[in-house]
């Protein structure tokens, strides 16, 4: 398997990674998909997918403006397997907007969460970072209950959803109020997240420069890089045509990250894909990380 904690990939809107510098053989890319499959096979489970909707996860005795009733969630469980890992998945529409989904996901063997949370302007900030968070610690308390493995949590999600797994994966505060490591989660996955401080995060703060401004502060995920952070798999669409801005602070995201000497971090840029279609990339991209995550052995406290 190629190394995604070495060069960054450029990927075609197929997945199929493209990598600067070298070339791989038709031989050795028959290995790899030889490999892929059989590993995707063992994982496959007997029995249809299990749906659970409508869970809330905010404890029963909080205090919660929530007349749209977005703070629930929704469960995918893989069939009949125990001890699977999960990915707890944040919806985009720049933190005013959508409604919470699975992803695109093309694997199997991997229980998804589609998680909703408050929009502004009936959330004030950071009330959407909460609820991403309590989500989340939901998730690790309760996946057991359903099979899951709770040490093997992923979280992800596209552009504002993105933003948010990164928010609490990498600032502790958030899941602290839980009782909860951030270093406990397995991995974090943003689809075209906003890696500085949100463009309307800004504008709840009264920043009145142009949104493409970038801010760094205690909202901006790069505020907390370091490479004690769980493993990161960074994916943008085609910088010709993504959000403007959006490969550029990935790309320097990912290179701060290698810097510091954080041992898994990964960028991944989909060629001929923008920032609406990308998630359609990566939804290649997500099982072959978690898969490879799950594999590695996880470093000690």
């Amino acid at each position: 398997m190629p190394r995604h904690d070495g060069p960054a990939s450029v990927l075609d809107a197929a997945g199929v990674a493209k990598y600067p510098g070298f070339m791989k053989t038709g031989l050795q890319w028959l290995g790899v998909l030889w490999l892929v499959m059989g590993t995707a096979m063992a994982r496959e489970t007997p029995g249809e997918d299990r749906k659970v909707e409508g869970i809330a996860y905010h404890a029963a005795d909080k205090k919660l403006e929530d007349p749209e009733k977005r703070c629930v969630l929704d469960l995918r469980i893989p069939g009949k397997a125990k001890g699977f890992p999960t990915l707890v998945w944040f919806h985009g529409g720049g933190l005013t907007g959508g409604n919470r989904e699975f992803p695109k996901f093309d694997g199997r063997g991997v229980a998804l969460v589609a998680a909703g949370y408050r929009l502004s302007p009936q959330a004030k900030c950071p009330e959407f970072i909460e609820d991403a968070a309590a989500a989340v610690a939901w998730t690790l308390a309760h996946i057991a209950e359903y099979g899951g493995d709770p040490e093997q949590v992923f979280v992800g999600g596209h552009s504002a959803g993105g933003y948010l797994a990164l928010m609490i994966g990498m600032d502790p505060k958030w899941l602290a109020a839980h009782s909860v490591s951030n270093r406990r989660l397995a991995g974090l996955i943003p689809v075209s997240a906003q890696v500085t401080t949100h463009f309307h995060v800004k504008e709840l703060r009264g920043h009145k420069a142009d949104r493409l401004v970038p801010v760094i502060d205690e909202f901006a995920p790069l505020h907390f890089v370091s490479k004690d952070l769980p493993p990161i798999c960074l994916i943008t669409g085609d910088r010709r045509i993504e959000w403007p801005c959006r490969v550029e602070e990935n790309e320097l995201f990912h290179a701060t990250l290698r810097q510091l000497g954080h041992p898994a971090a990964e960028f991944h840029e989909i060629k001929d894909l923008d920032h609406g279609t990308v998630p359609r990339g990566a939804a290649r991209i997500l099982p072959d990380f978690i898969q490879r995550t799950t594999q590695r052995p996880k470093p000690g406290p």
